[in-house]
């Protein structure tokens, strides 16, 4: 029966977001902003394993108290230089327990709004593939083209564009190998693709969204409270 996991790359510090504070570690709704990526995975009951990725100079992660997300977390401190890099040596980590045909899902630490119903819709429609696919949705804004001076230089079709996500759901011997050889991607879906691989879209929704700046972690707060008032 293959199995599932995860490997969540959290070595990097954000710098888009500003502070001194790595951004996987800013506070959300009172517990470190990762904290909520991670607990939608070890919740899943569905995966088996998940592996956190941090830099090996990380001063933060014990800092705080992790025990509630349970016994199927790990931590490893041989996070890269890059999120590539970082999930690589998250698979290589996780060779231990798993095998190629398995599913390995590589998910955001600042993508805190993740449901476990777009979890399952993952994992339901990926059962059979081959390949994977990514949770996405389809581009619903008009996009503009900038000129040097910061004008609208054209309006680009949207036509077929979607938004990615994570998780990104892949064989674990396939991500592996195309992140070996093609390790320059943004996620790993492009990896997979210049392997010449095609993943499969499979429609998220738009609260799941990546804080890159601190105006994103009040809606993410909003959201998070929400779901824990409904689950209540």
């Amino acid at each position: 029966m293959l199995r599932h996991y995860a490997i969540v790359p959290a070595a990097g510090s954000g710098s888009r977001f500003g502070g001194a504070m790595p951004k996987q570690y800013q506070t959300l709704a009172g517990r470190p902003l990762i904290y909520y990526s991670l607990a939608a995975l070890c919740r899943c009951p569905r995966i088996d394993r998940v592996w956190v990725v941090l830099s090996p100079d990380d001063s933060w992660w014990r800092q705080y108290d992790w025990t509630s997300l349970g016994h199927k977390l790990e931590t490893v401190f041989c996070g890269g230089a890059s999120r590539s890099a970082s999930v690589a040596n998250g698979l290589a980590a996780a060779a231990t327990a798993a095998h190629d045909d398995d599913w390995v899902l590589v998910h955001d630490a600042a993508r805190p709004c993740l449901s476990q119903a777009n979890l399952h819709a993952l994992c339901d429609e990926l059962a059979d593939d081959p390949v994977g696919g990514i949770l996405a949705v389809p581009l619903a804004d008009t996009l503009k083209r900038a000129d040097d001076a910061q004008r609208v230089a054209r309006t680009e079709s949207r036509d077929g564009l979607w938004q990615a996500q994570t998780p990104q759901m892949f064989r674990y011997g396939l991500l592996r190998r195309a992140l070996d050889g093609y390790p320059d991607g943004t996620d790993e879906a492009s990896a997979v693709e210049a392997a010449g691989f095609k993943p499969r879209l499979v429609a998220g929704d738009s609260s799941n969204f990546k804080v890159t700046f601190p105006a994103d972690l009040r809606l993410a707060e909003l959201i998070v409270q929400g779901r824990t008032r409904v689950d209540e």
